[in-house]
């Protein structure tokens, strides 16, 4: 299982354990002091879809889950193309995405830098809350005439805005409390990627509050023709459906 997310978390609790089923959980390693799911984890990258098919050809894997972030495109693209040239089955369980509400005001933005181009257009803001993440901040760099607060979970390196504050934090983060921190920082325009899920949604409901407008970054396409569910329990039986069956009891064995 590919994994960092929540809902890859509570898939290895359900199937760790389960008579037949060896759950190995894999962990891109770009989060300090990740959460770690039930079972066996590795972490670290593949080496592309090759170093993916040639490892889990070696580990003797019977199927794929793809549970990781919903922008985690490289790692999703290689697990398609490693399953494809071996034959794996592979799912793609990928938490639904948030949709707009009577109140909200988005702006839609097919990318990062298509963001930061809805910014420097956006005449009336001068303060903005960006909880992009930390990777992809460089397209932001350029832009001098605004102010940043930057979320991130770990510190953040390479190119940024000069104008900046950046909170390290982990969520989840309630309502009531980003509420507050956009009115303490004066914020006018929230920044974010649709990821979908219950435990970054406070920002939304916040900014909705306060009338303030969402600059919304769309998924990237799914893989073609992988197989995709949205939500734990159908995952589980994705899996269950493809492990191997247990076969009857020996002769004389008292089973029974």
């Amino acid at each position: 299982m590919l994994g960092g997310t929540s809902e890859a978390r509570a898939l290895a609790l359900d199937l760790h354990g389960r008579p037949g089923l060896r759950v190995i959980s894999s962990l891109a390693g770009r989060v300090s002091r990740p959460a770690l799911p039930a079972g066996q984890v590795r972490v670290g990258g593949f080496g592309g879809a090759d170093g993916l098919a040639a490892w889990a050809q070696a580990e003797g894997v019977r199927a794929v889950v793809d549970a990781t972030h919903p922008f985690a495109q490289t790692i999703s693209a290689n697990a398609a193309d490693a399953c494809a040239r071996t034959g794996l089955p592979l799912l793609r369980l990928a938490r639904p995405a948030w949709t707009a509400r009577p109140g909200d005001d988005w702006r839609p933005a097919g990318s990062l830098d298509e963001a930061a181009g809805l910014l420097r257009r956006g005449a009336l803001w001068s303060r903005v809350f960006l909880t992009s993440g930390r990777q992809g901040l460089s397209v932001f760099a350029p832009i001098e005439e605004l102010w940043f607060l930057i979320r991130c979970v770990d510190p953040p390196s390479g190119p940024m805005p000069a104008r900046r504050e950046v909170l390290l934090a982990r969520g989840p983060y309630a309502r009531e409390a980003e509420r507050a921190l956009m009115q303490r920082f004066g914020i006018d325009v929230l920044v974010t990627k649709n990821s979908g899920g219950p435990l970054t949604e406070g920002k939304l409901d916040a900014a909705r509050d306060l009338g303030l407008p969402v600059v919304m970054v769309s998924r990237p396409a799914p893989a073609p023709g992988v197989a995709s569910v949205a939500d734990v329990g159908g995952a589980v039986g994705w899996v269950l459906a493809r492990a191997p069956r247990p076969g009857p009891a020996p002769a004389g064995s008292g089973a029974g």
